[in-house]
């Protein structure tokens, strides 16, 4: 099979109407829209609502000498009424700001959010979070630090973050990842990604 052509682009999609339906810290859109069908011809008219955010950067702050990972712990709404902690072992992530390019917000919050300095940034994939109901895009990345020093309380104050950062041996990491502790999409991706390329990767940093 050759590279993958998709049958459609986004010129198959006809949008009849378009409205805000809240606007706050993100926002909510309303469509009406219809699109092409495999078989031919154009679906009837459907609502949609759309929920709208900017894309986002995550990082997996990882240490190849020390073969050490860090992540960072904090309360997330979404995981609450869920049989489980609403405090979730996460990646270094924020929100791109306009004219921010994903690398730039990675070595931001690594700061911010553990106290971390990035010597180099391994890109992992882009994917969208949730293309069912919202637009936000991802930019996932592995970044080369010293984990030596890693821990300790951080965030911003003036955005109301909690933040503890701990390190763990990747070992450690992947049975949090099987057994469920951690359940997140950001780092079940790059986990996995790390423990299918810590060999090229440590390679590509120069690390015997």
């Amino acid at each position: 099979m050759g590279e993958y052509q998709p049958p459609f682009t986004s010129e198959d999609v006809q949008i009849e109407q378009e409205r805000s339906l809240f606007q706050g810290f993100f926002q909510v859109k309303g469509l009406r829209l219809q699109h092409r069908r495999f078989a031919g011809g154009w679906t009837s008219p459907m609502e949609r609502e759309l929920f709208v955010r900017d894309d986002a950067t995550c990082v997996l702050p990882w240490d190849p000498v020390r073969r050490e990972l860090v992540l960072i712990e904090q309360f997330r709404a979404g995981a609450l009424g869920r049989d489980q902690s609403p405090w979730l072992l996460e990646l270094v992530a924020g929100i791109n700001e306009p004219g921010e390019t994903p690398q730039a917000v990675a070595h931001r919050e690594a700061k911010e959010e553990a106290d971390l300095t990035l010597q180099a940034l391994a890109p992992i994939c882009q994917y969208l979070a949730s293309p069912g109901g919202s637009n936000e895009l991802v930019h996932l990345f592995c970044a080369r630090v010293d984990a030596s020093t890693a821990g300790g309380l951080h965030g911003l104050a003036e955005e109301n973050e909690d933040i503890r950062v701990s390190v763990w041996s990747l070992e450690a990491a992947l049975t949090a990842l099987e057994n469920g502790t951690i359940n997140n999409a950001p780092a079940i991706i790059a986990l996995q990604w790390l423990a299918l390329n810590e060999a090229a990767l440590a390679k590509r940093w120069g690390v015997p």
